[in-house]
């Protein structure tokens, strides 16, 4: 049985019911779990702050939501039309602004950012981790139009049909739509991919045997002619059919009978044939690996899918269906920032749709139920420049991270070791000083010792940020905010 996770909610605390029904629209529209509020119903809604995402604050902020604000220093902001935003840029973890009026690309990024917050959170880095029968054929493009329009013209004809097309465009999803449109949509659609029987089993596998017709022959087999029976026959990778197999397949497409293995009785074939392949029939005829009077048998009507390069702008589409798909099947989804789909509408997809199914389907399983971003993709679709989001965390966030990692090496050794020895292990350790007798003021310490490690790593190299931050391993734009915070300066 699949355990789901705990998808968070998003609150809107507003007093304004007028401004509160407009973001509720919003939100439904892009598909998030919310809850709204008045100011005097907070306290229910936070009674299990675990499963809130971020909450989004709106109008004029009283001391009792100031207050509510400073007793979750680790819950993330959105705020939206306030009145007094310095009230509260001073102590609450504010992810974003959403603008006025509201913008749908603007909130899908900063419901992001606020999944991104949860993500980095100190306590968790370590675990990181047309036709309704048209529906799978997605797609607006002129090319899938067309496409569109062939298989409504040949589905409701006996015609045989070639589907063109590379690995991976949906080969098979064409010649189900024209089953589906067809006559025979009662029948049965039978697949059958020829490149992956071997040529000794590929007859049996079309055209059945009788009992006792070969070695291991132990009873009578049906092949898929008779399989499909009224309805379609598709032969996948068709260039793959040894030449033998295409002599035989061309009788039976000539005379509509056949006979199984073994066996002298004519069986009529009322099959209709969609055969597809992924490589040039015609180049193949030159060199006699393909049969061309076969060629011209399947040929009647051909229909060619577009690469997923050559129709790009139906990629926001298919992220849309496939990842219902996925919804539908797994109970799990994932969405994609503009920018994330403007990345994925650069690469070249040399797998097609089929490629772009498999990084939903990776996408699924590491971001479950969240908004994913550029930095999320892995790097081979990455191909637009987009700052990464690095959350800024409370004061008090930050200090309990420093002091966990402070203490993470230290080793307390046996049990049996005396103070003298504890002490002197404490006092050489490298990034530990001595408490003093009389205690000291661990925020102005800690204080002090960012600021000396930001003096030390600016003096070093000349004050330039980039190189400095560098060497402290932190963004060029959070060093820059720690300067200004701390007022620090190059002497003239």
């Amino acid at each position: 049985m699949m355990h789901l996770q705990v998808q968070k909610n998003i609150v809107v605390i507003d007093n304004d019911v007028q401004r509160r029904q407009q973001i509720e629209t919003v939100l439904a529209f892009v598909g998030e779990n919310f809850m709204v509020c008045s100011e005097s119903e907070v306290g229910s809604y936070f009674k299990e702050s675990s499963n809130i995402l971020t909450v989004i604050l709106c109008g004029y902020l009283s001391d009792g939501i100031l207050e509510f604000v400073k007793k979750h220093p680790s819950c993330p902001f959105i705020l939206h039309d306030v009145i007094d935003q310095q009230a509260i840029s001073g102590f609450a973890n504010i992810v974003g602004q959403l603008n006025v009026p509201l913008n749908y690309a603007q909130l899908t990024e900063l419901i992001h950012h606020s999944h991104q917050y949860h993500n980095n959170l100190p306590k968790q880095r370590k675990y990181l981790s047309s036709n309704p029968l048209f529906r799978s054929l997605v797609g607006v493009s002129e090319k899938m139009n067309e496409v569109r329009f062939l298989i409504e013209q040949v589905a409701g004809t006996q015609a045989s049909v070639l589907v063109l097309g590379e690995s991976g465009t949906g080969k098979e999803v064409v010649a189900r739509n024209i089953h589906n449109l067809s006559d025979r949509a009662k029948g049965p659609f039978v697949p059958i991919n020829c490149g992956a029987i071997p040529a000794e089993l590929l007859e049996s596998e079309l055209f059945g045997h009788e009992k006792g017709a070969f070695t291991g022959a132990i009873s009578l087999r049906k092949g898929r002619f008779e399989l499909a029976e009224g309805g379609t026959l598709f032969l996948d990778e068709i260039g793959d059919m040894p030449q033998p197999m295409q002599v035989k397949l061309l009788r039976v497409l000539q005379e509509r009978t056949f006979e199984r293995i073994g066996g002298a009785k004519s069986i009529k074939a009322n099959v209709r044939i969609i055969a597809a392949t992924h490589q040039n029939l015609e180049e193949m005829i030159k060199t006699n690996e393909f049969r061309e009077d076969l060629y011209y048998r399947l040929n009647v009507f051909p229909i060619e899918t577009p690469a997923l390069r050559e129709r790009k702008d139906d990629i926001p589409l298919l992220l849309k269906e496939l990842t219902s798909r996925f919804e539908s099947e797994q109970g799990q989804s994932v969405r994609f920032t503009d920018n994330a789909i403007t990345s994925l509408m650069e690469h070249p997809w040399a797998g097609n749709v089929r490629e772009l199914s498999n990084l939903i389907e990776r996408m699924i399983i590491m971001f479950a139920d969240q908004v994913v971003d550029v930095s999320e993709l892995p790097l081979k679709y990455r191909h637009i420049d987009v700052e990464e989001y690095q959350p800024e965390y409370p004061e008090e966030i930050q200090e309990r991270e420093v002091i966990n990692e402070l203490f993470s090496g230290f080793d307390y050794g046996d049990e049996d070791q005396d103070d003298s020895s504890f002490e002197d292990e404490f006092i050489s350790t490298d990034n530990i000083g001595l408490l003093p007798e009389e205690g000291l003021n661990l925020k102005e310490y800690l204080a002090k010792l960012e600021v000396s490690m930001i003096e030390q790593a600016l003096s070093k190299n000349d004050w330039v940020v980039a190189r400095s931050a560098e060497l402290l391993e932190m963004r060029r734009t959070t060093l820059v905010e720690k300067m200004r915070k701390y007022n620090l300066q190059k002497e003239s």
